[in-house]
């Protein structure tokens, strides 16, 4: 499941009017289903040069697939169906782990809070099935 979109070689994404630079992926910036036809459509864009075609995924921008997935997102993988992240809901706050279901487009949160960095990556790397 991936979808394709423009992206400036400065950042951000390009609107659907293409016009615009977008500083984060949603609903409004274009998106093709295949990179041929993102293809087709950037070489009729004045500085197509200056624009490059990236291939959005789950794992890459789980926000744009889990919409209820809030705050900011440090780390990703893939366990199965699956997408596992790191999520500090909030500036400031205790950061958790998000299971997020490809299937359902459901994300819940693992019951503990970590006060640091260090020790969500620590519980992030050693994640394992059983908690899904």
């Amino acid at each position: 499941m991936s979808i394709f979109t423009f992206q400036s070689l400065a950042g951000g994404f390009l609107d659907e009017d293409l016009e615009h630079f977008n500083k984060f992926f949603d609903d409004w910036c274009i998106q093709f289903e295949s990179y041929e036809d993102a293809k087709d459509i950037l070489q009729t864009l004045e500085n197509h040069e200056d624009i490059d075609i990236v291939e959005i995924t789950p794992l890459s921008y789980p926000k744009y697939f889990f919409p209820s997935l809030q705050g900011t997102i440090y780390t990703t993988r893939q366990i199965e169906d699956k997408i596992i992240c790191v999520v500090e809901p909030y500036m400031g706050s205790s950061f958790k782990i998000a299971i997020c279901d490809l299937k359902t487009k459901k994300v819940r949160f693992t019951k503990t809070n970590y006060k640091n960095i260090t020790n969500v990556e620590s519980a992030f790397a050693n994640f394992k099935d059983d908690h899904l």
